[in-house]
């Protein structure tokens, strides 16, 4: 039965219902903070992501932020947001901000269903996966730029090279 079968059978489709069923599926770590919220922990090759989406009733919107910790040394944040420039050239479906007070990287995406849509549960798995593995492709550009004295332009190389094989 697919992820989406499982759902047509049921009345409440909530998006944070879904976002709960397919937590349980990939055995992922989960918090439901509230009706319209859940918190979870993702674990990609590089690290954990703490990936967190909420439901907006007010703007329609199924709103997703995947973080990680980095607390690059000030001296390269000029060169961490040049490539946080370039990396969002490359990221179609989201982007990356720096939220320096929390210390955190982060991928943001929202949905919007405006007029009753519903996402399904493929539609829902993919956002996850697309920021899991966004993350995945530009954090070692980010550790490059932060700690590796790397330029922005040397760090993209990293990020948007074609990956064969298995290391």
């Amino acid at each position: 039965m697919s992820l989406a079968e499982r759902y047509f059978e049921s009345e409440d489709l909530h998006p944070i219902d879904m976002v709960e069923t397919l937590a349980e599926h990939h055995a992922w770590d989960f918090d439901r903070v509230a009706d319209d919220q859940i918190a979870m922990a993702v674990e990609g090759q590089w690290r954990t992501y703490a990936i967190t989406l909420a439901w907006s009733d007010h703007d329609e919107t199924l709103r997703l932020i995947c973080t990680f910790e980095m607390e690059p040394p000030e001296h390269r944040m000029a060169q961490l947001y040049e490539l946080l420039n370039a990396a969002n050239d490359h990221c179609w479906t989201g982007a990356f901000t720096y939220w320096a007070t929390q210390k955190l990287m982060v991928y943001r995406y929202g949905l919007v269903l405006t007029g009753g849509q519903m996402a399904g549960p493929e539609q829902i798995d993919t956002m996850i996966h697309a920021a899991v593995m966004s993350a995945e492709r530009f954090y070692p550009a980010f550790q490059l730029v932060a700690w590796g004295e790397r330029t922005p332009e040397d760090a993209m190389q990293v990020a948007i090279a074609e990956a064969y094989g298995r290391a």
